[in-house]
């Protein structure tokens, strides 16, 4: 009889699982899908499973001395993405921008389109001076960078930023900056990591000087592994119409083979001979994949240097017969599939001896200046943007008072490989989405038998 007593309340249990659910208000679609993050392992750059190969164009319309920001004008960027689809290009590396402004609408239309940024963090008024770097290594200086960093990270589309652009050039005494360089690059990634920001990669895009460039990428990637870039990029002008090989660049792959991280042309298209864009085959072919991961073919609006491929007038483009050309060749020689054979692993070099051609003698960085360290907890706030005197002159906002022990750049934050939650862990299901009501019926069922059994 005392089971009896049970059966109102298992009868307003079993309601709880046949009623029916209270109606929600439908969300709204998603205005866009959100472009996978692109990450780094061994010496590649990955979409999720598959190799990501660069396949992207320079773009600075107005050049430098503009010191203009074309993703922090909607106007400007959409009447170019609309060219850079016809192309077909992944990715576009941008040498100037705007640290105050806002750049949502442009990235956002970049995602749209399936394309990656690839960011510059300095610009003609925050940069190192390669003949006096010292000074210029300075905290009003970094404070640029880092606020570069904060603009462009939250977006999934920011593939990667330099930390310099062609510092180093045929000036032997330039050679003199890379420590400043290499410094730099160790506090962008430190910064990363300490803001628990999403692990976007830091590289450096080198000038192609013969007598120095194996010494600048061999020293780019020696050391400790918070000193080391996560990949090495460099202009390349040497495929003047030619082919792999009467244009060095089989030598090139060969001595970057086993090179330890990820490597790419950050600038190509010489023009001396005309153009047909054949880089474009030869960075798709298995010659060059297992070390190369693509490249920036320079560039996209027509300037005086007369390597633009559009002529821009206001709101007008003018495409030159190079553009057919070159969306012709990204047509005809797709990302090939599979792994590309590259390396699963990485791994540091030893650093370059000095020389006649390269006068570094030290292994150590400079530490970052003392006033400096804060921002790797309080963040770099609002940046100074392309306004004001700049900061090469700055020393006086502080510089490095000497030199850092190797391994100083570690971080105790730590960086995610994706914006997106987590998974849930091996082994176990996660319930988001599923019908939890049986479980819960079931739960009660039992519970109110075993009362039951116990009562009588």
């Amino acid at each position: 009889m005392r089971s009896l007593t049970l059966m109102p309340v298992l009868a307003t249990v079993l309601s709880l699982g046949t009623a029916k659910p209270t109606p929600t208000k439908p969300e709204p679609p998603s205005k866009r899908a959100s472009l996978p993050t692109v990450t780094m392992s061994g010496n590649a750059f990955w979409q999720g499973k598959d190799r990501f190969y660069i396949r992207g164009i320079d773009y600075q319309p107005g050049g430098s001395s503009a010191m203009a920001d074309p993703l922090a004008d909607p106007n400007v960027c959409k009447r170019d993405i609309a060219e850079f689809k016809k192309l077909g290009v992944n990715t576009v590396r941008v040498y100037i921008t705007d640290n105050s402004a806002n750049h949502d609408e442009c990235m956002n239309e970049l995602a749209d389109a399936g394309i990656y940024a690839i960011i510059d963090a300095n610009n003609p008024l925050y940069s190192l001076n390669r003949l006096d770097p010292g000074p210029s290594y300075n905290t009003l200086y970094l404070q640029s960078v880092f606020a570069t960093i904060d603009a462009f990270i939250k977006y999934d589309n920011t593939l990667a930023f330099f930390s310099g652009n062609e510092v180093i050039n045929d000036n032997v005494n330039s050679t003199l900056a890379a420590p400043y360089v290499k410094a730099v690059t160790r506090d962008m990634r430190q910064y990363i990591k300490s803001r628990n920001y999403r692990s976007v990669p830091v590289g450096y895009s080198a000038a192609d000087v013969a007598q120095n460039r194996m010494q600048l990428a061999h020293y780019m990637n020696c050391g400790t592994d918070d000193e080391r870039s996560d990949f090495f990029a460099f202009n390349d002008y040497s495929w003047c119409n030619t082919n792999f090989h009467e244009s060095g660049w089989d030598q090139k792959v060969k001595n970057f083979t086993g090179y330890g991280i990820a490597i790419f042309l950050s600038e190509y298209g010489c023009i001396t001979n005309g153009r047909d864009f054949g880089e474009v085959k030869a960075l798709m072919s298995s010659d060059m994949t297992p070390v190369y991961s693509g490249g920036l073919m320079y560039e996209y609006a027509l300037e005086d240097n007369g390597y633009g491929i559009v002529k821009i007038d206001g709101d007008k483009v003018e495409e030159q017969p190079e553009f057919k050309k070159f969306a012709s060749a990204l047509s005809a020689n797709p990302a090939p599939t599979g792994d590309g054979g590259f390396t699963s692993t990485t791994k540091a070099v030893a650093c370059p001896t000095k020389d006649a051609n390269w006068l570094v003698d030290t292994t150590l960085l400079p530490a970052i200046p003392e006033n400096a360290k804060k921002f790797m907890t309080d963040g770099a706030g609002t940046g100074p943007g392309l306004k004001g005197s700049g900061s090469q002159n700055a020393a006086d906002s502080g510089t490095s008072s000497g030199d850092a022990q190797p391994g100083s750049g570690a971080a105790s934050g730590s960086s995610s490989s994706s914006s997106e939650n987590a998974a849930a862990p091996a082994g176990r299901v996660a319930l988001a989405g599923v019908d939890k009501a049986p479980f819960v019926i079931t739960g009660l069922v039992m519970l109110l038998t075993l009362t039951g059994t116990l009562l009588l």
